[in-house]
């Protein structure tokens, strides 16, 4: 049996008719929603965050290497930093990939004749905690660079405030996220 066949007779099975899909129409709908979510006030924040580290360490660059080299008792700046730094870009690329499957949701919400499931949970939650796991971290490296002794705090304060704005708006765009259970991350009560 030829490929074509065969992928034909499979999606008979599963009542998808070839014949009518309008790829087209589907890669716009896509694009749009692409283009929607990264429009989103949400993902331009975090985009926004990932510039304003940028723009900190390169002000903060002389002030870093003197840390660097006389350290503070009990604070580990090195630690925050890296903390910082692995989440500069990982906070936005979760926002978006919440606020994309939150569109797809309400997408499939609108369509009546497809029934959602509303005991699975929302990959979109999903994406959101990790996001929401993320800003927590990041806010308390922030934190500990603030209160060295060692660092100014250059700005560090409107980056927090930044943060924790940010933080807010996920949580009430995605209320479920905090509940969230990332299998394998998250304790779960077996003895149920």
């Amino acid at each position: 049996m030829e490929a074509g066949e065969m992928l034909k007779e499979g999606a008979r099975k599963w009542g998808v008719d070839l014949e009518t899909l309008d790829l087209a129409a589907d890669t716009e709908s896509i694009r749009a929603r692409d283009e929607a979510a990264e429009n989103h006030v949400i993902c331009r924040a975090a985009r926004a965050y990932g510039s304003m580290v940028e723009d900190w360490f390169k002000r903060t660059e002389g002030l870093l290497f003197e840390t660097a080299v006389v350290g503070a008792e009990g604070v580990d700046l090195e630690e925050a930093f890296e903390v910082i730094r692995w989440y500069q870009y990982f906070i936005a690329a979760k926002v978006m990939r919440a606020i994309r499957g939150k569109m797809e949701d309400d997408e499939d919400e609108d369509d009546e004749e497809e029934e959602k499931d509303n005991d699975f949970p929302s990959d979109s939650d999903g994406s959101a905690k990790i996001a929401l796991i993320a800003l927590d971290r990041s806010i308390g490296a922030w934190a500990v660079i603030l209160h060295s002794n060692n660092l100014h705090g250059e700005g560090v304060l409107e980056i927090i405030s930044f943060l924790d704005r940010l933080r807010q708006a996920v949580e009430q765009t995605f209320p479920e996220a905090r509940a969230f259970i990332r299998p394998g991350f998250d304790g779960m009560d077996l003895n149920v």
